[in-house]
């Protein structure tokens, strides 16, 4: 099993305490207090490149990986490699493929493909690789196959895999069958757990990793077998504080074994 080193808190969760400059120094703060030594850069308000290196620095914390808006990616490519290089961190993603205002169509993933294949093999030369995470929306199917598979099938080998294990079960598919599929291209994993509430209507909603129902005894191993080298904590939804959140779930995680 991987060193607690490996293991990363996403710092989406916490994504109302890293609005300033001031609030991300304190919750890297409070990061590695609660024993993580690396995070996933994500759901921050801005911050120069610089200052967040030496923030980083100070702490004594690894970014991992990060979150981009694809918008982004597109206007200043080079820009945002640029600063992946400064942190040191090989691995950035988008969060998804949206849209909002109207159901997708197997066209939309079609057009999608070879717009991000092409972004992709732009940011491997720039030595950073560009990743894909998945919600549920993906495994919608069209004609016969999900989003998620005609993605796989189709895009470049340049982009990785963030598969999310909650995300994967709330679209009715299992996170380790996928997981497995995306062997050797999946450098990080977002690890969140599901369980269900009942009152007063059933609901299945985001839970601590080890507080759910998911099947860590064998999530963990198909991890470690399709050769994961970040086990990233997050939980979008929190329903107590959210660093109480992220170190249960830490705690939870290296008593499944990753110390």
């Amino acid at each position: 099993m991987p060193s607690s080193s490996q293991i990363a808190c996403q710092l989406y969760t916490l994504r109302a305490f890293t609005k300033t400059p001031a609030d991300i120094a304190r919750t890297f703060a409070r990061v590695k207090k609660i024993g993580y030594d690396a995070v996933q850069c994500s759901g921050m308000g801005p911050i120069d490149p610089r200052e967040l290196k030496k923030i980083l620095d100070g702490e004594g914390l690894t970014c991992c990986a990060t979150h981009v808006p694809i918008d982004r990616m597109k206007a200043e490519p080079q820009k945002v490699i640029d600063d992946h290089l400064l942190w040191g961190c090989r691995y950035t993603a988008i969060g998804g493929f949206f849209i909002r205002d109207r159901a997708y169509t197997k066209a939309d993933w079609e057009a999608f493909i070879p717009e991000y294949s092409a972004l992709a093999d732009r940011f491997a030369k720039g030595g950073v690789q560009l990743g894909y995470h998945n919600h549920s929306h993906e495994l919608a199917r069209f004609g016969g196959k999900t989003a998620l598979q005609m993605m796989l099938d189709g895009l470049s080998k340049n982009v990785w895999w963030e598969i999310d294990t909650y995300w994967i079960a709330h679209g009715g598919a299992d996170p380790i069958a996928w997981i497995l599929k995306v062997a050797g291209r999946i450098p990080c994993v977002h690890l969140k757990d599901m369980d269900v509430v009942a009152t007063p209507k059933v609901e299945q909603r985001m839970a601590e990793i080890g507080e759910g129902n998911l099947n860590w005894a064998g999530i963990l191993p198909a991890c470690k077998d399709a050769g994961v080298e970040w086990y990233i904590i997050e939980q979008d939804e929190c329903y107590r504080d959210p660093f109480d959140s992220v170190a249960i779930s830490l705690g939870n995680l290296k008593a499944m074994g990753l110390n």
